[in-house]
């Protein structure tokens, strides 16, 4: 599965998932600088699945007529030692996703 992570995402979440094709927002695209409605237009093809810890992407953007699910982290920091204890659900997040769902992993 090919796994965008958003520029608030750490890096170090990749390997964690040893399993997929993970990249980031800025190697795909040279930039994190993108407004999250630009962003998501431009990952349409890009990718299977999108993951971000942005709480208020649900309520900015129309997530139901993507072509891939969003994943949205919710921990207490985007830290990784915050984010890790998560990748057991998101794993099976990812694996029940369908374009255009939005799935919430966490507290």
């Amino acid at each position: 599965m090919r796994i965008v992570l958003d520029a608030c995402v750490p890096v170090g979440l990749t390997r964690f998932l040893p399993t997929h094709d993970v990249t980031t927002v800025s190697r795909l695209f040279g930039s994190s600088d993108l407004d999250d409605g630009t962003l998501l237009d431009r990952l349409a093809g890009q990718c299977d699945a999108f993951i971000t810890v942005d709480r208020s992407i649900r309520f900015q953007q129309n997530l139901s007529n993507r072509s891939f699910p969003v994943i949205l982290l919710r921990a207490h920091s985007n830290s990784l030692e915050h984010l890790v204890p998560l990748v057991p659900k998101l794993l099976g997040a990812l694996q029940a996703a369908h374009p255009g769902d939005l799935r919430v992993v966490g507290v």
